[in-house]
């Protein structure tokens, strides 16, 4: 019999990184494995491309939709360097099992598919949909258009558990992403000095998550916006920025600058105006006065996680979160702060219309559900708000109730990722008897 562990550790061998920035993306492999062990237990399913993605697809029992597992099973880029074991190898330590995507999100992809091939053996009075999912982590089109043709087809589900949290405790809040690109051209200029070279580090000592929703000012420091206060602190001009840019939701574990130290006794060297401009600006840009619809634990986040040169355009990405449906007022703040400071700066932010934000009722029967199943399992849960925005927020928008919820874990995004092995096991069976309890009903 196939267990969560056994199965974790062949999804974690297949490479399904989603890095579009140097043309990596999950190949078919994986949804076709996932797709042939379904079908192995006698459950039918479907591979979905789009754009060059893959999902798998798939329905169980009879008559109108009830409930819908969704998962993920892409994963974002490793820095090599940080890991203390092969991130494409699951490796168990006492109770955590490392791995790229052990708790984001293949450990989940395994747990439902179990929970699936329990369910296949019961008689369903009402459906249970199911998707596999490979593009989650670049903004998730596959669960967008999988929304809107069950909306077309009027087989939306009622509940939606989303298979992508942390923590065995039912996600029922999520913020919103928005992504915004600042561009400046380059503006060299000559100046007397002496060319330096700086290197700012990642500091993470609470969690060692890279993910950008999980950052904490005042605990967490950042290369980007220590780099944006030294230039602010000082006379000096930026020459060039390098360093481990890996996605506009990860933050870069390392930064480097070179920078001219200004000295009327030293040599002629090359600066870069705009380039200046454009890191000091990152202070006031972080700390942008931002509102939002609806309350969080989380607040606003900001974070400058991305940087380029690009035919001679500098362009800075920064990741935003807050629950919001709307980009305008977050452009009418950044664009204040870019008129004081850079006014020649090129602002477009970026959203996804049909995306919202997760924000399910305590009272809702889901919630109720997955709460006394937890319990009866003996687990001491309690609703929460997650950090990161999730694909459940494409079902939010018409009216699914829905939950994330996924294993214990850390490190999501960062080096050394982990989920708790004893929670992993427990996965199947919580998703096999909220769904059953659902159906009940």
């Amino acid at each position: 019999m196939l267990e969560v562990l056994e199965l974790l550790s062949q999804l974690i061998e297949f490479e399904t990184v989603n890095d579009p920035t140097n043309g990596k993306k999950p190949s078919k492999e994986c949804p076709k494995f996932i797709r042939d062990i379904l079908d192995s237990w006698g459950i039918e399913s479907e591979i979905i491309e789009k754009d060059g993605y893959y999902a798998v697809y798939g329905e169980l029992g009879e008559g109108t939709p009830k409930l819908m597992f969704l998962a993920h099973f892409d994963i974002v880029p490793v820095n090599i360097e940080e890991w203390r074991t092969d991130p494409f190898k699951l490796t168990i330590i006492g109770d955590k099992a490392y791995g790229r995507g052990s708790a984001d999100d293949k450990g989940n992809v395994a747990g439902v598919m179990l929970a699936l091939k329990e369910l296949s053996t019961k008689k369903l009075n009402r459906k249970v949909i199911f998707a596999f999912t490979g593009d989650e982590e670049i903004g998730g089109k596959l669960a967008m258009h999988i929304a809107e043709k069950l909306r077309e087809e009027n087989k939306l589900p009622q509940y939606l558990i989303n298979a992508d949290g942390i923590g065995m405790n039912p996600i029922i809040r999520r913020r919103k992403g928005f992504g915004v690109i600042i561009e400046v051209p380059q503006q060299k200029i000559l100046i007397k000095g002496k060319v330096m070279k700086k290197s700012f580090t990642i500091n993470t000592p609470v969690l060692q998550t890279r993910h950008a929703a999980y950052f904490m000012p005042g605990v967490d420091m950042h290369p980007m916006i220590a780099l944006s206060y030294f230039l602010r602190n000082s006379d000096n001009l930026a020459v060039k920025v390098e360093g481990k840019f890996l996605k506009s939701n990860v933050l870069p574990s390392k930064v480097e600058l070179a920078y001219v130290e200004p000295d009327e006794s030293g040599e002629e060297v090359e600066a870069d105006l705009s380039l200046t401009e454009l890191l000091k600006a990152i202070v006031p840009l972080v700390r942008a006065s931002i509102s939002a619809e609806k309350y969080s634990d989380f607040g606003i986040s900001i974070t400058p996680n991305l940087y380029s040169l690009e035919n001679g355009v500098h362009k800075l990405r920064l990741d935003i979160r807050a629950m919001s449906y709307s980009p305008e007022q977050i452009e009418k703040v950044l664009r204040e702060i870019l008129e004081f400071n850079i006014p020649t700066a090129k602002l477009t932010v970026k959203h996804n219309e049909k995306a919202g934000y997760l924000f399910t009722s305590l009272d809702s029967e889901l919630v109720r559900i997955m709460m006394k199943t937890l319990e009866r399992l003996g687990e001491k849960a309690k609703p929460v708000e997650g950090a990161g925005a999730s694909d459940s927020r494409y079902f939010t928008p018409y009216g699914v109730e829905a939950i994330d919820f996924g294993p214990r874990g850390g490190n999501i995004h960062g080096p050394n990722e982990y989920a708790d092995v004893t929670s992993l096991k427990l996965l199947p069976k919580i998703y096999t008897h909220v769904a059953i309890n659902l159906l009940k009903k």
